[in-house]
């Protein structure tokens, strides 16, 4: 019972926590046998004990961002993009090369690495909650606050899209939808989409005639491969498979045979391998309803709270790892060309379990701060009921208390002798 005194904010939104990661580690411990094989010699619990340890990281993360009144990530958003374009200036320069994509840079003295796009995500959302609700009363000012909005945005799509089109998509979405929400004026918004479509167009087009296509040309043959269908569409194909054969009912944990053949079956297509073994009803609908169920929360999160940063912020939040979700589910069914974007708090990994944590903590903070302002405006008007009551009370007997005179005894015996002598007169005439 001790433990549950850190549990704080909305329970519901805790419970789709533990439902996704309950979810996460029976896939992961499902898809990556193939992997053991040729990693770790064999060790199909390896990755079952890794992934059961960043879940613990993360519910920890969720922990200690959630304690901390919210309003102060207001105060961080600033340093927290500094440092997110920071890190991505230096993943162009001298990331890791995946792919021909230079997405992760290296934790000193590890082995391990990091995607800072994932982090340029949420402190990107930040910082647009803190200006947009600052300045809900000055939004027609186009250089004082329009464009600190799409500088701010532009900067981190700009840094984000040479090596990862998808991620810089989502972001560029994500941020037209929080703007429009924060009612910046529509003529803004056309200009905003505008810039974003004639900047992608130029960097096409220098890239081209400078003849560093980098990504350019994976990105042609994935739109060109689900457009028309042919080429070399291995991992889709294989996706449709996992989803044919999981079919509406369960065929039950482990019987995936396209995790063999699957390229990375425990991130990008997890979906497919869920619904293999669990089915289109349990396994499918299950996710889609548990993202829409915490989509649903924050909104009712966003109704009460009164600060319009925390609003902006639980919105921003939410709606990012939802879509990014969405997205994953999409390119697994094949309504989307294939994109390198894992599933929330079900994929294996390590970074992006933490930063997902982040924001979900900061959610969860929001939801604590609501519960304790509504808390307290309770109190102070049960308080301010009582003081009326009982200045009620002591109203009434003072008036009821005051003396009686002896002239005023006086003078109602001399009123009650006349009245007596005038009923008598009048009754003998």
């Amino acid at each position: 019972m001790n433990a549950l005194k850190y549990i704080r904010g909305d329970r519901v939104i805790w419970t789709v926590i533990i439902i996704l990661s309950v979810v996460s580690l029976l896939s992961v411990y499902s898809s990556t046998g193939s992997l053991a094989y040729m990693k770790v010699s064999g060790d199909t619990f390896y990755y079952l004990f890794r992934q059961f340890k960043y879940i613990i990281l993360g519910l920890a993360v969720i922990i200690l961002f959630q304690l901390i009144p919210y309003r102060i990530f207001s105060k961080l958003s600033i340093p927290f993009l500094l440092v997110a374009i920071v890190l991505l200036v230096i993943t162009l320069i001298k990331g890791q090369d995946i792919n021909e994509a230079n997405r992760w840079l290296a934790i000193p003295g590890t082995s391990n690495t990091f995607q800072p796009s994932e982090f340029a995500k949420f402190a990107l959302i930040m910082y647009l909650a803190r200006v947009l609700g600052n300045n809900q009363n000055n939004l027609q000012d186009f250089k004082g606050v329009f464009l600190k909005l799409v500088g701010a945005i532009s900067l981190v799509c700009i840094l984000i899209l040479p090596s990862n089109l998808s991620t810089a998509a989502i972001v560029f979405t994500v941020s037209f939808i929080l703007l429009f929400i924060g009612r910046v004026p529509t003529r803004y918004l056309v200009l905003f989409v505008g810039t974003g479509i004639a900047g992608l167009a130029l960097f096409l087009l220098l890239s081209t005639a400078m003849s560093r296509e980098g990504r350019i040309t994976t990105w042609k043959n994935r739109i060109e491969r689900y457009v028309t269908g042919e080429g070399d569409n291995f991992q889709a194909d294989q996706a449709k498979v996992a989803i044919v054969r999981g079919g509406i009912l369960p065929n039950g944990p482990g019987t995936s045979t396209q995790r063999m053949l699957l390229p990375h079956p425990y991130s990008d297509f997890i979906f497919a391998i869920i619904i293999e073994e669990y089915g289109s009803v349990i396994g499918g609908l299950l996710l889609i309803f548990m993202y829409l169920w915490l989509l649903f929360r924050t909104g009712l999160i966003v109704r009460r709270t009164k600060s319009t940063f925390g609003a902006f912020l639980a919105f921003g939040l939410s709606l990012g790892l939802v879509f990014q979700a969405f997205v994953n589910m999409g390119v697994a069914v094949g309504l989307l060309p294939v994109t390198g974007q894992t599933l929330p708090l079900v994929s294996m990994g390590g970074s992006s379990m933490l930063f997902t944590s982040m924001a979900l903590g900061m959610i969860l903070s929001i939801s604590w701060g609501v519960e304790k302002e509504m808390a307290a405006q309770a109190e102070d008007e049960a308080a301010a009921a009582g003081e009326g009551e009982a200045s009620g009370q002591e109203a009434g007997p003072k008036v009821a208390a005051q003396p009686v005179t002896s002239e005023q005894v006086d003078a109602e015996k001399i009123a009650v002798e006349a009245l007596k002598k005038e009923t008598r007169y009048g009754a003998s005439e």
